[in-house]
């Protein structure tokens, strides 16, 4: 057996246009530093480690890797919403008995703060059972709703820039629709993600930071009822003849069918039904103050996945944060997150550090109250100073062939499974 002890990285929770930059540079860097040996992806998340499904990465050529960069969402290695809870001794154990098989030393797990718990609690059932370990987290979600609401633990999570860049653009061309079709559709309203937190929304702004756009935007935080949104929709037709309407999925429009994953989130792509109809519903109604109807848009998962639109910006630092992660547990620095600093002053910068994965898994960060407009259906400029580096200044260039984007192409080459079969205890 190798003296090098390999490194597994895994990917939970919903993905993003950039997690697999942050896979490209945990895999990138651990083949430079040279004291790790194979890197090793879990398919599909901690359930991987549970099957014994490892890919191997370090048999996949450096041009697939690179390629990793311009791949969205999860496809390449897969992701789970699968949820290690106090009561699955079974599968704890088991982690740790792939883990000792496979001479498994490092482990780096990209993820939200669900992904930090269990990272964390990984880590310390390994020095419980005398497993060598070093853990570390990669920090990404789309809703930026990783850390601390001070800002401290981390200024802005991978993925949330390249959502955002997706919003403002989104923005831009329903205005256009709406500007065209408003005698016959005069309201259009679109819904964007975020179960509780009003950052992708917000993010809508950034098309109209002069507002000049007949646009109302609504988070899960905006203190607004339906009826008041119906009454600020109508005085907007008053002003302008037109509106577009942006509202956060998190909206509280009363219970319509939510459907939860295993983490207790609600999913909306698989309710029965969705905010923005249960807004359009009432707009029409209620009664627009002009003829025509409102009408509703619904992006899905586009927004996290839709490649064209990423952030140039967030590429780099997804990346980063993923090199970070990788010197973390070279340097066997145990139990941390790479996070993403932002330096003070007027020129956006930022630095790469580390904080504790308890600490993160224990926050919650929420969206400042002091950037919801007193309108209540708008954001402050302090939160445009905010979003607008994220998104970056340029568009991303994407390599095609024969009319199609090159992706990077993951061989499905697995490392030779040394364990029986096992079935995930949640999956029994």
């Amino acid at each position: 057996m190798s003296s090098k002890k390999n490194l597994v990285v895994a990917q939970s929770g919903g993905p993003s246009c950039v997690i697999n930059s942050t896979l490209r540079g945990i895999v990138e860097a651990a083949r430079d530093l040279g004291g790790i040996g194979k890197v090793y992806a879990a398919r599909h998340g901690i359930e991987g480690v549970l099957k014994e499904e490892l890919l191997d990465l370090s048999q996949q050529t450096a041009e697939e890797i690179a390629l990793l960069r311009v791949t969205p969402a999860a496809g390449s290695i897969g992701t789970c919403r699968y949820k290690l809870k106090p009561k699955q001794t079974e599968d704890f154990e088991r982690v740790i008995d792939v883990f000792r098989a496979h001479n498994v030393g490092y482990f780096i797990y990209i993820g939200g703060n669900d992904s930090m718990d269990t990272a964390n609690k990984i880590s310390q059932m390994a020095a419980a059972r005398g497993l060598d370990l070093v853990v570390a987290g990669g920090p990404k979600t789309i809703d930026n709703d990783v850390g601390d609401s001070e800002f401290k633990l981390i200024d802005h999570t991978p993925g949330y820039g390249s959502c955002a860049k997706y919003w403002m653009h989104a923005v831009q061309y329903a205005d256009q629709e709406n500007r065209g079709s408003c005698p016959a559709d005069p309201v259009l309203v679109l819904q964007a993600m975020g179960r509780k937190i009003g950052f992708i929304p917000a993010a809508a702004r950034l098309a109209d930071p002069r507002r000049e756009m007949p646009l109302q935007i609504y988070l899960a935080e905006s203190p607004c009822t339906l009826a008041q949104l119906h009454d600020n929709v109508n005085a907007q037709l008053k002003a302008d003849g037109r509106c577009i309407v942006v509202v956060s999925e998190g909206f509280d429009v009363g219970d319509f069918g939510q459907v939860k994953d295993s983490f207790g989130h609600t999913q909306f792509g698989s309710s029965e039904s969705s905010v923005a109809q249960t807004v359009t519903n009432y707009l029409n109604q209620h009664g627009l103050c002009v003829k025509g109807k409102a009408r509703l848009n619904i992006p899905g998962t586009d927004q996290r996945n839709s490649m064209a639109y990423a952030s140039t910006v967030d590429l780099d630092e997804a990346y980063r944060a993923g090199q970070k992660a990788a010197l973390l547990v070279a340097h066997r620095t145990n139990g941390m997150m790479s996070t993403i600093l932002r330096d003070p002053g007027p020129v956006y910068s930022v630095r790469y550090g580390a904080v504790p994965l308890e600490q993160v898994a224990l926050s919650e960060r929420t969206f400042p109250q002091a950037w919801i407009s007193a309108s209540g259906y708008d954001v402050t400029d302090d939160f445009l100073a905010y979003a607008r580096p994220l998104i970056g200044d340029d568009m991303l260039t994407l390599p095609m062939v024969d009319g199609r984007q090159r992706m990077a192409v993951v061989q499905p080459r697995y490392a030779s499974p040394l364990l029986s079969a096992y079935v995930p205890q949640a999956d029994r």
